[in-house]
Parts: C-alpha cells; sequence; structure tokens
C-alpha cells in the first residue's frame, strides 16, 4: 500500500503541481497557449499511448518489475525537467515523465487488485485514492510557495526523492505478481494499437493549431481510427490478446470505462481552465492559487476511503450516481462567478461540491473498472487508465480549441466596440492565442491600456463559461450512465493470492 501510494502521489504532483506552474512557465518561456498544452499533452499523450502496452507488460513479466521500471524512469525525467532551458526541451522531459508514469500507474491498481480479497478492495482502493491524494493535497500549495521561492523547476524536482523512496519500499516489500497463462507479449496488436492512438492523438493536438480541416489532421485521425479497428480484428482472432474484448461482456468493466471518459474529460478540462482563470483573470498570486485548489484535494482524502467502504456494502452504482451528479453541480457552480469574484461565496462551494463528488466515486469507479479475473488486473487498470488518460488529452484539445476560437471571437467584437484605434486593436487580436498572456504594448495611453484589458478579461470569461458547460454536460452524461449500466457485482469467492497458481 505504502509503495503504490508514494508511487501515485507522484502522478498526483505531477498534474496538479505542472498545472500551478504554467503562467510561470509562458512568462520565462514566452510561449503561447500551444505552448503550454504541449507541456501537459506530451505528457498526457505517452501516458495514454503506452498505459496498454505497460499493463499487459506487467501481466507478461511481472507488474513489480514494471511497475519499478517506471519509478526508475519518473525520477529520471523529473530531475531533467528540472534544468530544462527551453519549452521544447521541456516536452521532451515530460515525454519521458510519461513514459514512466505509463510503466507505473497500471501497475499501482494491479497490485492493490492482487493483494486485497474483492470484499475489502473497495476499502483498499479508497484508502489508496485518499492517501495518494493527502500526500498530493499540498501540492498545489506547496508547488506555489517553489514557484514564488525557487522557480516553476522545483515543481518537478520534488518529485525526485518521493520517487526514490518508493522505488526503495517496493524493491523491499512488495512481492512479484503475473499472468501465469500468458507467455509472450502480443506485438502484433500492440503495433496496430500504438500506430491508433498515437495517431488520433496527435491529430487532436494539432488541430487547434492547424485547423480541424488541415490534410495532416484529418490523416492522422483518420489513420489512427483505421488502426484501431484493425486492432479489434486482430485481438478477436489472437491466442494471447493484449486486450481481451471478452472483458468488455461485464456490463461494470464497460460501464465503469464509459463513465470514466466522460467524467475524466469533464475533470481534467475544468481544471486547467480554472488554474488559468485564478492566476491570469482573478489575478492570484502561484502559490494562493495553488491554496484555492486545496478544499477538493482535502475532501478527497477524508472521504474516499470510507466512501469506498460504503460502496462495498451497498454496491457502485449509489456512490456513482450520486457522486458524478455533485461533480455536474460543482462544475456548474463555476459558470456564475464573474471576474475578481470573492472565492468564498463563488469558488468554494463548487470545489467543496466536486470534491465530495468525486470522493464516493473513485473506489467504486476504479473496482468496477477491474472487475476481471486477477490474472487479467494489468490489463484492465491499463485499460481504465488509458481512458482517463485519452480523455484528459482529448479535453484540453477540444476545450483549447473551443476556448481559443470563441476567446479570438469575442475578444474581436469587445475590441470593435471600443474606443480603441484599428492599430492598437490589431496589436492586441494578433496575441489571441496567448488568453491571458496577452501583452499590452507600453505605449498605450492609461484609458487605452485599461479598454484593452476589460476586453481581454471580458472574452476569457465568455469562453470558460462555454467550457465550463461542454464539461458540465459530460459530467451529467457520466451520471447518466452510471445509472443505467452499474449494478452490483455478483459475490465472489475471497482471495489473498499474491503469486497466481499455474494451470497445473
Amino acid at each position: 500500500m505504502l509503495a503504490t501510494i508514494l508511487a501515485s502521489a507522484i502522478t498526483f504532483l505531477i498534474s496538479t503541481s505542472v498545472s500551478i506552474a504554467l503562467p510561470s512557465i509562458q512568462a520565462d518561456f514566452e510561449t503561447t497557449l500551444t505552448g503550454l498544452q504541449w507541456v501537459v499533452n506530451a505528457y498526457a499523450l505517452v501516458l495514454a499511448v503506452l498505459l496498454l502496452i505497460s499493463g499487459s507488460l506487467g501481466d507478461v513479466y511481472g507488474r513489480r518489475r514494471i511497475f519499478s521500471i517506471g519509478i526508475g524512469i519518473c525520477v529520471t525525467g523529473a530531475l531533467l525537467s528540472g534544468f530544462t532551458q527551453n519549452i521544447g526541451q521541456l516536452v521532451v522531459c515530460q515525454v519521458i515523465l510519461g513514459l514512466g508514469a505509463a510503466m507505473m500507474v497500471p501497475g499501482s491498481l494491479a497490485i492493490i487488485n492482487i493483494a486485497f480479497p474483492e470484499t475489502e478492495r473497495g476499502l483498499a482502493i479508497g484508502l489508496w485514492s485518499g492517501l495518494s491524494a493527502a500526500v498530493a493535497t499540498l501540492g498545489p500549495f506547496v508547488g506555489g510557495w517553489l514557484i514564488q521561492t525557487f522557480g516553476w523547476q522545483w515543481v518537478f524536482l520534488i518529485n525526485v526523492p518521493l520517487g526514490i523512496l518508493a522505488l526503495i519500499v517496493t524493491l523491499r516489500f512488495v512481492p512479484e505478481s503475473r499472468n501465469p497463462d500468458l507467455h509472450r507479449l502480443d506485438w502484433n496488436g500492440t503495433f496496430w494499437m500504438l500506430v491508433g492512438l498515437l495517431g488520433i492523438c496527435f491529430g487532436l493536438l494539432q488541430a487547434p493549431k492547424a485547423g480541424w480541416y488541415d490534410a495532416w489532421v484529418l490523416v492522422s485521425i483518420g489513420g489512427g481510427v483505421l488502426s484501431l479497428l484493425w486492432f479489434l480484428r486482430v485481438e478477436s482472432t489472437c491466442a494471447e490478446p493484449i486486450v481481451p474484448l471478452t472483458l468488455f461482456r461485464n456490463p461494470l468493466v464497460a460501464g465503469a470505462n464509459l463513465v470514466t471518459f466522460f467524467l475524466y474529460f469533464a475533470l481534467y478540462g475544468h481544471i486547467f481552465f480554472l488554474v488559468i482563470n485564478f492566476q491570469q483573470f482573478q489575478h492570484y498570486e502561484p502559490m494562493m492559487a495553488g491554496a484555492a485548489m486545496l478544499p477538493s484535494m482535502v475532501i478527497i482524502s477524508v472521504l474516499a476511503g470510507p466512501a469506498g467502504s460504503w460502496a462495498d456494502k451497498v454496491g457502485p452504482r449509489l456512490p456513482m450516481t450520486i457522486g458524478t451528479s455533485l461533480v455536474t453541480l460543482g462544475i456548474g457552480l463555476l459558470i456564475i462567478p464573474d471576474l475578481q469574484s470573492s472565492y468564498f461565496l463563488y469558488f468554494l462551494p463548487s470545489l467543496s461540491c466536486f470534491g465530495l463528488g468525486m470522493s464516493l466515486v473513485i473506489a467504486p469507479l476504479t473496482k468496477s473498472a477491474l472487475s476481471v479475473e486477477s490474472k487479467f488486473s494489468g490489463t484492465a487498470s491499463g485499460v481504465n487508465n488509458a481512458v482517463s488518460h485519452i480523455a484528459s488529452l482529448m479535453a484540453i484539445a477540444v476545450l483549447g480549441a473551443l476556448v481559443v476560437s470563441l476567446f479570438g471571437y469575442r475578444l474581436e467584437i469587445n475590441l470593435q466596440a471600443s474606443l480603441l484605434p484599428p492599430e492598437a486593436q490589431q496589436q492586441i487580436l494578433e496575441q489571441a492565442i496567448k488568453l491571458g498572456g496577452i501583452e499590452i504594448p507600453e505605449n498605450f495611453s492609461e484609458s487605452h491600456h485599461l479598454t484593452a484589458e476589460t476586453a481581454v478579461d471580458q472574452a476569457f470569461l465568455y469562453s470558460f463559461r462555454a467550457a465550463m458547460i461542454l464539461c458540465m454536460s459530460l459530467a451529467l452524461l457520466s451520471a447518466g450512465i452510471a445509472g443505467l449500466m452499474i449494478q452490483r457485482p455478483e459475490k465472489k469467492e475471497k482471495s489473498t493470492v499474491l503469486e497466481e497458481p499455474s494451470a497445473e
């Protein structure tokens, strides 16, 4: 448990602290929103593409072995990230971090799924998620303090000692386990899945910049879809497939992965733009922006364990339906605040509602997605984690395109309605892709400076609300799926097997 908590805390810290660091990275490297998207998405792209493969690698070659290698690669990527000199180098380091996380993340859940009996698994997963979040709860706050005191590089370097400790604990205490029925990796299926996911994800990343009708974007996404269709054909005839399609005949597994996709799309999308809102438009310092995100993390830390135990008793459907509904309400409340609104009156209720909802969802959702034979734990974990990270990737790509498009549209209208001269308007419009990073020229008079600043702020508020409406709608869809598809699983015999017996 300790090993998986430490490893998962690293992934929490990477996602939460890096989000807080984005405005500082933008200012330091003078990059656009596209550059910031690549910082997030280079990590997410590699993670999403390789999660399924890494889960199967653990089933074949040993879950502890792959888990340990992943921790080592993450430590290396975090260390290198702290010494980058430009946005390109940082993106490369995010690729390394994504590779390590892809090998580490499926192993966390697979190890827990093997180590605990079914009747205690919800509590174990709840404790894992809650304690992992507890370790990372101070991530945004500490990350903000590190950014202000030492620089954004330290949000990466802080993961190095955590990773070293996790590796020591893993090698000392975690037993090895694998699927005895698998003797080799399905390389044919692996190749087509890799090509398919890479094509789709790369196309989604390029679309906001190049346009959705760009030839390369269409070829990339279309080729990815065709490759995944062929992957399904290959898997249906393979004796030892990398993803046994029979897993999805279980409505719990299928429903849980559908809920994961829509819920985590909403989750990652709203967090990405809420952090930008806090720093660039509500004008919070990085440390205060980090502290502003704490309530939801604290609630998850405290309640995820008890909520997991409750889900063990009543089944997964009720907690998941209530939880996703609360997440929907929490995101919906973000549509209300204006610029420089009171945090305690407007943002705190939203974050509290969101945290309560996620604390109810995490354990039963994860347990439902892992409702498979123990020998397929690595694969099932890889599938569910891949779904959540593909959702993250799509959220940032799709919402990024939506926000940039609506921001530019509204900014042009606001400027045309202002008293700014045409040449001044053009100077602002040319920077529209930077959102709140727009630099108002120094030669603007005080009145023109205020007019331009107001136009930018109002344009962002317009696009931010549109993004939150979409996130709220998808969270609501996940609540509907949970209510319809998630049923209480049949009781199974208890099993505390760590090393599965051979076929003999």
